[in-house]
């Protein structure tokens, strides 16, 4: 997995991912990233590339940016903002999501 810093903003980071072919939009589901084509676990998708960012003044404009492909070849980004609630999201999603510098 790479981690980069070098996107100004949010959009910037999605523009350039969608760019490298990342075109699904994937959400949280409990158990599961989702997309159309299908939802996939843990276990079925990698991270590829992350960007995070912090707003200046509010920590509530803090967001990440990660670019996703499954393991049926899916490619999509994920956008988390602040307080992702770990309520509707497995354990193990959340692990394979934090951030580690």
């Amino acid at each position: 997995m790479d981690t980069h810093y070098h996107y100004a903003t949010v959009t910037h980071a999605i523009n350039a991912l969608r760019e490298k072919g990342f075109t699904e939009d994937f959400n949280l589901e409990e158990n599961c990233i989702a997309s159309k084509p299908g939802k996939f676990t843990h276990e079925e998708f990698e991270i590829t590339e992350v960007y995070r960012y912090e707003g200046d003044s509010d920590p509530a404009d803090e967001a990440t940016v990660y670019g996703i492909i499954s393991s049926t070849g899916v490619k999509g980004v994920l956008v988390t903002g602040y307080g992702m609630s770990s309520d509707a999201v497995s354990t193990a999603i959340l692990k394979k999501l934090t951030f580690k510098p």
